[in-house]
């Protein structure tokens, strides 16, 4: 759902580190990227390759299993059985992502202990969009439609990439997604056209969340230093300015559409087609990535006592001795 280009940049001088590498070897390996082959996990790769690799999917599956939790809160509270139902689907879907990614990263050589153990300890990041509350059931449909529609541009760009492992999860994200999307559209579509209450309340969430929906695809082109290497390799297949562009084209003018306002006063199409927008908070945006948001700590510790709770059982499984304890009657 939540893959973002917000939480894997690297460092400027990055790049250095292909001073080690065979110069024959990476030659080759950017001309298989240059002609579309994929990279599997058994092939040569460039370290810095495979560390930046390991870093984006982990942190698209941290995305995964943060992203379903403020979602996962409104489940119980939703309108109606059928509403419940299919709120507890999207949740479950969400959270197959990213056994799908995890599993995806672990080809790189991080094992899922340790990625999840990053996690909880803060060293790992998470899309930043999912640091901030859901206060009503709006605000959950907000996500269902509008943050699943940036992932999707962000994912169905990636899915194009060179990585084989991480394209193939991509294709069966993605397939999943428009189904999610469909159904946050129609949650929102119910409250746009309802009653006064409810179509106050969808426009209250969608001001909420336009911020950090600006601020979901990372920093601005002009603020990155890294792009290039990425793309180059096709481990990102759109710039961030790119995929916020085509997220402008696309959904700016459905909830127009729905007599929803854009709070945004500045945000107009220009007439060689590119948006105008109010640029986003960048200092706020790295207080919230690095730990400072309204949720940070309230998803981690959710997060920190699924693995405790769930710890014997791992150890149960994992154990060569472990015996079958057929429960009480």
């Amino acid at each position: 759902m939540y893959g973002s280009a917000s939480t894997h940049d690297i460092p400027a001088n990055a790049a250095t580190g292909l001073e080690n590498e065979d110069p024959i070897k990476l030659a080759e390996f950017e001309a298989r990227i240059a002609r579309g082959e994929k990279i599997e996990p058994n092939d040569w790769m460039p370290g810095l390759y495979r560390k930046q690799l390991t870093r984006m999917i982990e942190q698209h599956a941290h995305s995964e299993i943060i992203g379903s939790l403020p979602e996962g809160t409104w489940i119980t509270r939703a309108p109606g059985f059928r509403r419940k139902m299919a709120q507890m689907a999207k949740v479950q879907d969400e959270v197959g992502h990213a056994q799908l990614l995890y599993s995806a990263a672990e080809t790189l050589g991080k094992t899922r202990e340790q990625m999840l153990s990053d996690l909880i300890n803060g060293k790992s990041k998470y899309s930043n969009v999912f640091n901030y509350p859901a206060f009503t059931w709006a605000d959950s449909n907000v996500i269902s439609w509008l943050i699943d529609a940036g992932a999707i541009v962000n994912q169905m760009a990636n899915a194009k990439g060179s990585y084989g492992p991480y394209c193939r999860a991509l294709e069966r994200i993605c397939a999943e997604e428009s189904f999610h999307l469909k159904y946050g559209h129609d949650a929102v579509v119910h409250l746009a056209t309802g009653t006064p209450t409810q179509r106050r309340m969808i426009q209250e969430a969608l001001n909420r969340w336009w911020p950090p929906i600006m601020t979901f695809f990372g920093p601005s082109d002009k603020m990155s230093t890294h792009t290039e290497i990425l793309m180059r390799w096709k481990v990102k297949m759109a710039s961030n300015d790119e995929c916020r562009q085509q997220f402008l084209d696309m959904y700016v003018p459905k909830i127009w559409e729905l007599g929803l306002t854009v709070p945004d006063p500045k945000l107009r199409k220009n007439e060689d087609g590119v948006w105008e927008f109010t640029e986003p908070d960048w200092e706020d945006f790295k207080r919230v990535i690095n730990g400072d948001g309204p949720c940070n700590k309230e998803r981690l510790a959710v997060r920190r006592a699924a693995e405790e709770n769930g710890a014997w059982v791992r150890r149960a499984l994992l154990s060569p001795k472990a015996k079958y304890v057929r429960p009480l009657a």
